[in-house]
């Protein structure tokens, strides 16, 4: 699971329902990030990831 930081806990909880989305990013090229779901309170959680290896 993917580690997000929930701006309404104030902490890092691990993603429920996470999912790769694509971003648009500087020069036209598309950056990856994970969207999910604070397991405590519902907050939407989004977290930029770093390129694929």
């Amino acid at each position: 699971m993917v580690e997000a930081y929930c701006v309404k806990c104030k902490k890092k909880q691990e993603m429920t329902n996470a999912k790769e989305v694509s971003m648009n990013g500087k020069g036209g090229v598309k950056r990856r990030a994970m969207k999910g779901q604070c397991p405590k309170c519902g907050t939407t959680m989004f977290r930029i990831m770093g390129a694929k290896k």
